[in-house]
């Protein structure tokens, strides 16, 4: 890093020094007429030294992008003619810009990136894939600067070798432009003679040209994919909907909104997992845990005594219902009342335009995928002996087990380890990881892995279940620990519940016979478009987030991209995606935390408010939890907020909406939020970080100001001066209030 400082200082050395001397003076058009006898006769003598000493010279006003490339052109053009100046020209131009492309990427990348890394990101994304037409586009045209383009490049992840040829090639047609106008020097009387409005008019179409042709491409390449389909010259249908999950039904209702003919078709259940096995019965068996394990604290609510009387049965009934009154949000009455062809069956993908349900034939001009996800199942040796537990069957269950089993320490298994042990059975944990919840911080997995301890589950990281034994003793686990496989322990069971997380619906319905490209998901790009272009994927089965509200999110993009993408298309923007676990306490999450802005290289301040200090929280005998707010450093920009705490999942919202519309922590600090509230939290991690990056220097100042108009002196400043600077973790908030 040293080195390299220096090596930039020396190279701002030299460039200072060629401005500080005028050496810019040499590199004019008056100049050059004025020597240009001299210098053909010293070429005439001297024909090889000449083009060698040129060519160096080119090189250097190039590398260090000094002002003057434009006339080396012209006197390469007057010095040794059309086609000897435009090699020699080309050549030392790109590999002059090369070395400018170099020292940007050497000086310059590396701290761009950890500046504005994550803002730079789909820039750097499209330039990987389409780096080299942009560059022969913007080379073709000579009115964008020779060495903005150069540095700008060199920030990006183009290949050196990309880089070069493509701007040897762009560059060529306006080098010879140059150097044919420098075998005419004696006419030129000004650089803006050269390029008239016609020839910058036609170097613009020129540039637009690989632009355009690349569509072509595009076009070609989207029809040969159809080749061996005939696409129908009606169709049925504007879209056919495969899937009624949150994915699903958004698009069908959006299409329907905008009045296009759509057809969703479900095998199973409107609503999808989310409603009748995911997300719905979940929240309403935990609140029942909840309010029974507040029950059983009521002496910290201040009740001497309190006791329910608890029937697992009475409580599943409850989830049952929960979800009932919830389906007609989801049902087909609604959904065919909104305009939208619900269709009860298998459908299967025929052709690029067509889907097969129930013995019909739907013909329709796009087809969106939103089949979902399944729980993922391990090969456990003897897994299958025993009648295993997945979210999808768990809400079947009509005995509370005794011993509980949970595969699986990711947000699925670990609200259901804390709900199945508080409804009483004992539960243990089983995770290969080094740590439950491990996509959190390391003191987010830490905070809910004692909390589970202290209310009596068994957790087990770095362990990996090798098999299950069934016989007439008993049900087991056996398992080993996952760094010494010579350690293993058996644990027995009544129950065991798989959630080791959840892999897409991939197979049945026709992607396999259509060479649809999937890897773990469908493969789709920023369009959400699969290999055909009117065919998309949305949801878990789309990746990259499996939540309820993301498949929703793409659901909008995948609806008006098919019905409008003639038009005008949509890129999925997954820049600000939150999520909750709804473990209490819960843990909701957007942005970046440190384990991620580490792995990625991007640079960061965090400011943190224990919510023990909050008096909404103590109030409510819930004051255990954190706000963590990662941002950039020196500034109110926010990256990431993790939030672990009592309704951390509604909590998170304002700074969902602060990171989608770039509002930062001053503009929190400086809005109003209720008294007493949990949302005072936000605001006080604000203050906390605002105390963090007070500006020193203004205060000092202010506190001899307020001295002097006191008529004080130093000698008689009070004790606690503000140059103390209070730095208890909570003074902020005890500022603030």
């Amino acid at each position: 890093m040293k080195d390299k400082k220096i090596l930039l200082i020396l190279l701002l050395v030299l460039v200072a020094v060629f401005f500080y001397f005028d050496l810019g003076r040499f590199l004019n058009l008056e100049t050059l007429k004025a020597q240009q006898q001299s210098l053909n006769a010293y070429y005439q003598a001297n024909p090889l030294l000449t083009i060698g000493l040129f060519f160096i010279a080119y090189v250097v006003v190039a590398a260090f992008s000094l002002p003057g490339a434009s006339i080396m052109t012209l006197a390469g053009g007057a010095l040794f003619g059309l086609v000897v100046g435009t090699i020699v020209t080309s050549f030392a131009s790109t590999i002059g810009a090369t070395f400018a492309f170099l020292a940007s990427r050497f000086f310059l990348r590396d701290w761009i990136e950890s500046k504005f890394g994550r803002q730079i990101q789909t820039f750097n994304n499209n330039i990987e894939k389409d780096g080299a037409f942009y560059l022969f586009t913007i080379r073709l045209v000579p009115i964008f600067p020779f060495f903005l383009v150069n540095l700008v490049m060199g920030l990006t992840k183009i290949k050196i070798g990309v880089f070069y040829w493509v701007s040897q090639l762009g560059m060529l047609a306006g080098t010879i432009v140059f150097v044919n106008a420098g075998t005419q020097l004696a006419k030129i009387d000004s650089l803006s003679g050269i390029l008239s409005p016609k020839i910058i008019l036609s170097f613009a179409l020129l540039g637009i040209f690989p632009l355009i042709a690349k569509k072509v491409i595009d076009f070609f390449k989207a029809r040969k994919v159809y080749e061996g389909y005939e696409k129908p010259e009606t169709f049925d249908r504007d879209i056919v909907v495969l899937g009624a999950g949150a994915g699903g039904l958004v698009s069908a209702y959006i299409a329907a909104a905008v009045k296009a003919s759509v057809s969703l078709i479900e095998r199973d259940k409107m609503g999808g997992d989310c409603l009748n096995t995911g997300c719905v019965p979940s929240k309403a068996l935990i609140k029942t845990a909840k309010l029974k394990h507040q029950i059983e604290e009521s002496q910290k609510y201040g009740i001497a005594k309190a006791s329910a009387e608890f029937n697992f049965s009475d409580a599943m009934n409850r989830v049952h219902e929960v979800v009932k009154t919830i389906e007609p949000h989801d049902s087909v009455e609604r959904y065919t009342g909104l305009g939208v062809d619900c269709i009860e069956g298998e459908g299967k993908i025929t052709s690029p335009w067509s889907v097969e349900v129930n013995g019909q034939t739907l013909s329709t001009r796009n087809i969106i995928i939103a089949t979902g996800a399944q729980p993922f199942v391990p090969p456990i040796p003897g897994l299958d002996s025993v009648d295993y537990l997945t979210s999808d069957n768990l809400w079947e269950l009509k005995e509370l087990p005794r011993k509980l089993v949970v595969l699986g320490g990711g947000p699925i298994g670990s609200e259901l380890v804390q709900a199945f042990n508080r409804l009483g059975s004992e539960v243990w944990q089983v995770e290969m990881m080094p740590a439950i919840m491990n996509r959190e911080d390391a003191d987010v997995s830490e905070f809910i892995t004692q909390k589970f301890i202290d209310e009596g589950v068994h957790v087990l990281t770095n362990t990996k279940a090798v098999a299950v034994e069934s016989s007439d003793s008993g049900k087991f686990l056996v398992c080993e620990d996952a760094n010494d496989a010579s350690k293993t322990q058996r644990i027995e069971f009544d129950e065991l519940l798989v959630a080791v997380g959840r892999s897409a619906r991939l197979t049945g319905f026709g992607l396999e016979e259509l060479g649809i490209e999937t890897n773990r998901t469908v493969e789709v790009n920023d369009y959400l478009q699969t290999k055909y272009p009117n065919i998309f994927a949305v949801g878990d089965v789309a990746g990259p987030y499996q939540f309820t509200h993301t498949a929703s999110h793409q659901a909008w993009y995948a609806a008006v991209n098919s019905l409008f993408g003639f038009l005008k298309k949509f890129k999925a923007d997954y820049r600000v995606i939150p999520w909750a676990t709804f473990t209490d306490p819960e843990i909701a999450r957007v942005g970046l935390n440190e384990k991620e802005a580490n792995e990625q290289g991007i640079k960061y301040e965090v400011s943190t408010y224990g919510l023990e200090d909050l008096d909404r929280a103590i109030a409510d005998s819930s004051n255990s939890g954190f706000i963590k707010v990662l941002t950039v450093p020196g500034k109110d920009k926010i990256l990431g907020v993790t939030l672990v705490g009592e309704h951390a999942g509604d909590l998170i919202a304002e700074y969902v909406t602060a990171m989608k519309y770039n509002i930062g922590l001053n503009k929190v600090l400086g809005t109003i939020h209720i008294y007493p509230t949990l949302a005072e939290s936000n605001k006080y991690v604000a203050g906390e970080w605002k105390r963090a990056n007070q500006p020193e220097r203004i205060l000092a100042w202010l506190e001899r100001f307020h001295r002097w108009r006191r008529g004080g002196s130093e000698r008689n400043a009070p004790a606690s001066s503000i140059q103390s600077h209070d730095k208890s973790e909570n003074a902020g908030t005890e500022i603030l209030k």
